[in-house]
């Protein structure tokens, strides 16, 4: 399956989101959750991306609890985000949505905070998982999946130079020039630069988005081109030897080729998080939060890292399925520590203007 990680990018909405802030003001305040509650009496609606978690769910959380499931889909955050801040009840009562998204829904008091006691599986996850910086401590979201970018490349085309460096994907070696990608998606369009000056992937400097933008422009010349969905496909028939990609979506490259390989640059990369988050207009949150300690089943979660090739932040899922896996997906088995070592993709709130502003510029150029 192929989640875009487009879906989780552009972050101008979450500064729209910032300044609704009568949103707020319209949803009511949520009582104390009921641990007895009949979940047979209550009905969720989930939005998630397509084919992000197993088809079977609605039957089998019915069978289990008695509640009906419907689940709808989203294709971009923005999409659901804008469901979501529209005002008044959108009717969904679980959302997907990526890690600053969540930090923006938070900040205008559109999602709960979680009861923990209700999702006693919370404690399959990393300790790390608790140190996201978009949300500490899981207060507001729970996080469902998680990962990290870097460059995508063809080994056997690269032999003797292969990429160590943001640098070597910006500016490319002359026989590598026009068969190189970079990801179009403004955070992740930014993300190569930013790291190769060394500045934080979070920052909201003008002075060095300047610099940033500079940067992009030189390397745009060098480029193949920007490209969100189909990078791995052009390496997979030699047209590119090296993209910039998510972690995951470079093993579907690998699953077709064993020459290409993912690398971390030595300047470092992002931590990216999708997650559950429930609405505060939920009428069902006892219902939405059983839904979110049953994903968190190690049984139920593991299906993303088998079907997905995505790693998830679940201890327990991850040693059911990554044995088989790490041979043939190498970053697969990147650690929770060694994710941590790249920031955590936040809300940039009015500053997204700015992310927006140069990656017009960028592209027109």
């Amino acid at each position: 399956m192929k989640v875009s990680r487009a879906a989780i990018a552009t972050a101008a909405l979450a500064a729209a989101v910032l300044v609704l802030t009568s949103c707020s003001s319209s949803n009511s305040t949520s009582g104390k959750l009921d641990p007895k509650a009949d979940l047979s009496k209550q009905v969720l609606t989930i939005s998630n991306w397509a084919a992000y978690m197993p088809d079977d769910i609605p039957a089998k959380f019915k069978a289990k609890f008695g509640t009906k499931v419907t689940v709808t889909t989203h294709a971009t955050n923005e999409e659901i985000m804008a469901k979501l801040t529209a005002g008044g009840d959108s009717g969904i009562d679980v959302a997907f949505v990526s890690g600053q998204f969540a930090q923006a829904l938070a900040a205008q008091g559109l999602i709960e905070t979680l009861d923990k006691s209700l999702i006693p599986n919370v404690a399959n996850l990393y300790p790390e998982a608790a140190n996201l910086a978009y949300d500490k401590g899981n207060v507001y979201s729970m996080p469902y999946s998680w990962g990290t970018t870097g460059i995508c490349y063809r080994s056997d085309l690269m032999k003797g130079s292969e990429p160590t460096s943001w640098m070597d994907l910006l500016a490319p070696k002359p026989q590598f020039k026009g068969k190189v990608t970079m990801l179009a998606t403004e955070r992740w369009l930014m993300l190569p630069a930013q790291k190769a000056l060394g500045y934080s992937i979070n920052t909201q400097s003008a002075t060095e988005m300047a610099k940033v933008k500079d940067l992009l422009i030189k390397a745009k010349s060098n480029l193949l081109a920007y490209d969100d969905t189909t990078f791995y496909d052009r390496l997979v028939s030699g047209e590119a030897v090296m993209v910039e990609a998510w972690d995951g979506w470079c093993n579907y490259g690998i699953a077709k080729n064993k020459n290409i390989k993912f690398v971390i640059p030595k300047e470092g990369s992002d931590l990216w998080a999708d997650t559950m988050v429930v609405l505060k207009t939920s009428k069902n949150k006892e219902a939405a939060h059983a839904f979110i300690n049953y994903i968190l089943d190690k049984d139920v979660q593991s299906w993303v890292i088998d079907n997905i090739l995505y790693k998830v932040p679940n201890k327990p899922a991850m040693e059911k399925s990554l044995p088989a896996l790490v041979a043939q997906y190498p970053n697969m088995g990147i650690t929770p520590a060694e994710l941590l070592k790249g920031e955590s993709i936040v809300d940039l709130g009015k500053a997204s203007a700015l992310y927006t502003q140069i990656a017009t510029e960028v592209s027109t150029k």
